[in-house]
């Protein structure tokens, strides 16, 4: 069965007077209609450039998408002209924001940033329009829709604000949408409550749903798939359940060490990644994360590791030593 989503070798760069930052390194990776797959990194690891560069939302200049293949339900976003794109954006693939205080219009009624997507993308009337905006406000589980369409985003909590981006995701009925860090700045009862809707809602209405984090912990639960990114690459990728309990990468083994636990004494230390994320203008051709890797060998200096097979079914892996690590350097 062919993929919703195919990404093949996606480059993505950016002019700066530092030199060129290929945030978006040769990225390869499927999303299956109905499926969830979590992208997982640190800041500055190309997660959300990789996003945008899906919806060739990359402001140029400085970015540019300079190879790859993006193929949605067979065709190639990157060949279509700016007003196919427009048609398709918001349409076929909706978009969750990091941040919708500044992602929605503070002048706008929360009414009119519902009312518009379907206008333009559905034909729909004034009243056709308002009608479905309530409907989608009830969906995502917000009480007395009708008050709520007059208010502007100041006036709702982040919690009610997060679920309005989500029902103008969702308005014109998408194949797939895009959530790029939708719990930053939420807190954790709060979180939970976001990340139950989007599965529940993506369960029930058959969405793909890419959910981008940088937060291994709260995932688990929620994706299907599991991609790692480091210095603009895939590092790591298999199912949630291969990533969690046998994770090949050293990277991905920091990330799941920094995770809180419950079932640790409460006074055990949290272990950070140790190091910082590599400058971007100056990576040589070993490893980007050898610098901080307690398991690198004389090899890793001489070249970048490519995926391979590291486990069962899909599980790959882009390390030299993905075959050595055991269960105590495995465990969180």
């Amino acid at each position: 069965m062919r993929p919703l989503l195919d990404i093949r070798g996606l480059h993505t760069e950016f002019r700066t007077g530092a030199g060129i930052v290929r945030a978006v390194d040769g990225i390869s990776y499927t999303v299956n209609a109905g499926e969830t797959v979590a992208i997982v990194g640190e800041s500055g690891s190309g997660k959300s450039v990789g996003a945008m560069s899906i919806l060739r939302l990359i402001p140029d200049p400085p970015g540019r998408i300079t190879a790859g293949e993006v193929l949605f339900d067979g065709r190639d976003l990157l060949k279509l002209s700016e007003e196919e794109m427009r048609r398709l954006r918001g349409s076929q693939i909706g978009m969750i924001f990091q941040e919708p205080m500044t992602s929605l219009n503070p002048v706008l009624t929360i009414e009119r940033q519902l009312t518009e997507t379907l206008e333009q993308h559905r034909a729909a009337t004034r009243a056709q329009a308002v009608e479905r905006a309530m409907d989608l406000l009830r969906l995502v589980g917000i009480a007395d829709a009708g008050r709520r369409l007059q208010q502007y985003p100041h006036q709702l909590s982040g919690g009610m604000r997060q679920r309005v981006m989500i029902a103008i995701a969702l308005a014109c009925d998408p194949k797939l949408i895009i959530a790029d860090e939708p719990t930053t700045a939420l807190d954790v009862t709060i979180q939970a409550q976001i990340l139950e809707l989007m599965k529940e809602l993506t369960q029930r209405l058959n969405i793909a749903l890419i959910v981008i984090t940088h937060n291994l912990g709260i995932v688990a639960r929620y994706a299907t798939r599991v991609n790692v990114m480091y210095a603009g690459r895939i590092v790591e990728s298999g199912s949630a359940a291969a990533i969690y309990h046998d994770p090949r990468h050293p990277y991905t083994i920091a990330l799941l060490r920094s995770v809180p636990r419950l079932d640790r004494p409460r006074q055990a230390r949290l272990e950070p990644v140790e190091g910082q994320p590599p400058d971007l203008t100056r990576l040589d051709a070993g490893c980007a994360f050898r610098p901080r890797c307690r398991f690198a060998v004389d090899a890793c200096a001489g070249s970048r590791p490519v995926l391979q097979r590291a486990g069962d079914g899909d599980h790959f892996a882009a390390c030299f030593r993905a075959g050595e690590f055991t269960a105590t350097d495995q465990a969180a």
